[in-house]
């Protein structure tokens, strides 16, 4: 794996797992969802609501793409 492919799957991981404990944290308050259900709920939320990060090689290099379901398109991040 390359410095930009590691740099994507971290971006990856911390989006989600900021969202999927932000999430976590609303449904267990104003939700009467406990246990599995729960964390079952926040999973599949936050792998629908995060962004996806992806190493891409171009004829201009190594970039890091972003996709998320609230933009339109591809957004070059590096």
């Amino acid at each position: 794996m390359t410095k930009l492919q590691i740099r994507a799957l971290i971006f990856q991981l911390l989006s989600f797992g900021s969202i999927f404990i932000g999430l976590q944290l609303i449904l267990k308050s104003y939700s009467h969802l406990s246990g599995m259900w729960l964390m079952f709920t926040a999973f599949v939320a936050g792998t629908l609501l995060a962004p996806q990060f992806q190493a891409v090689k171009t004829n201009d290099g190594e970039h890091i793409f972003m996709r998320w379901i609230f933009m339109k398109g591809f957004r070059k991040i590096k």
